[in-house]
């Protein structure tokens, strides 16, 4: 099976999409939230935030320009 450039770049930016959206919503959600979540929502935003990191790094060391998968 023989995946297209194109399709790899969907992919990627659709789980972009989705991480930014959760990030979104746990921020909403820190706004409301009570003492004894913050914590874990606040890890759960660093979380994605490292992620983030990890593939705009890798995206640099395989020298994809990180506009082209939306990042």
């Amino acid at each position: 099976m023989s995946v297209s450039e194109d399709r790899y770049i969907e992919f990627i930016q659709d789980v972009l999409i989705s991480v930014h959206e959760n990030l979104r919503e746990l921020n909403n959600r820190k706004l409301f939230a009570e003492p004894e979540e913050l914590t874990h929502i606040e890890a759960r935003i660093m979380a994605y935030h490292e992620f983030l990191a990890i593939l705009r790094q890798s995206a640099r060391d395989f020298r994809i320009p990180a506009d082209r998968i939306g990042l």
